[in-house]
């Protein structure tokens, strides 16, 4: 079973009138980074106190909604790490958090760079102003709507009998092994994208495809459509200045992969589980 959270979370444009924000978390970010406090060794977002004596100069402020009941708020601002807070990117919390507050927190930079990257409207220039009802930004003078990005994207394990496909980009460290991904191209489907995808990056050709789930994944502002499918025919070509090398690995046998943050784990571990069980 994939980890969902289904009840941690509500998203809200604007606080209740009875909501407290006694107990707040606030996500401040300075830069692409995140201010981190401490608990018991793991990170969070600052709370209500650590927020109000903090000496940074406050930006922009977005209500985000609540987590299991407390108002969170997204915080750009700027200035200098003071002492008692660590300020690093949001890959320093995967494995370090729970999963429900990693993918807060993911949610929380999404909201953070659209509002830096849509302050200005794109097709007259105007300031933009913050939607009365909706999470979205509106132009004054041309009217012009606009919503929180998100870039949907494919990510599929190939089985062959036994085996996985899988592949390791050219940016990735030696040894670390995933399954493949890709964007969705405008006019695409999803499932015509996983096709082009497979075929660009390894040149091969696959069917019998399986929607099996989805995962956020603000880096930047990624939507991952996770899929099972089967080889078909082709030999490995690997696409330049893409993928580095790529193999089939049994089940058994596998290289170094992703951790158990990541979808591409989800599918791979899903896999190995459909096979023990005897599937076909």
């Amino acid at each position: 079973m994939w980890p969902v959270d289904r009840d941690d979370f509500e998203s809200l444009v604007r606080p209740h009138p009875d909501d407290s924000d006694d107990d707040a978390w606030y996500f401040v970010f300075i830069g692409k980074e995140l201010l981190s406090s401490s608990e018991a060794g793991a990170p969070r977002p600052l709370n209500a106190d650590e927020f109000r004596w903090l000496d940074v100069e406050v930006q922009h402020q977005m209500y985000l909604g609540r987590y299991q009941r407390r108002s969170c708020y997204v915080v750009i601002g700027s200035g200098r790490t003071e002492q008692g807070y660590a300020q690093v990117g949001l890959r320093a919390w995967l494995g370090r958090v729970a999963p429900s507050m990693f993918y807060l927190a993911g949610r929380a930079l999404q909201i953070a760079d659209w509002h830096r990257d849509h302050r200005y409207c794109g097709r007259c220039g105007s300031a933009m102003s913050d939607h009365e009802k909706d999470r979205a930004k509106v132009c004054p003078d041309c009217g012009l709507v606009n919503y929180p990005k998100l870039s949907p994207s494919v990510i599929v394990l190939i089985r062959r009998g036994e085996e996985f496909l899988l592949a390791r980009n050219a940016n990735w460290p030696q040894g670390m092994f995933s399954t493949l991904a890709g964007f969705v191209e405008p006019g695409e489907s999803i499932e015509q994208t996983v096709h082009r995808e497979v075929l660009e990056e390894v040149g091969i050709r696959v069917g019998n495809l399986r929607y099996k789930g989805s995962q956020s994944w603000p880096f930047p502002n990624s939507l991952m459509l996770g899929f099972f499918a089967d080889y078909e025919s082709g030999d490995i070509v690997c696409q330049d200045e893409e993928i580095s090398e790529a193999d089939w690995f049994h089940y058994q046998a596998l290289p170094n992969i992703p951790g158990g943050a990541a979808i591409s784990r989800w599918l791979i571990d899903d896999g190995i589980a459909e096979l023990e069980a005897g599937g076909s």
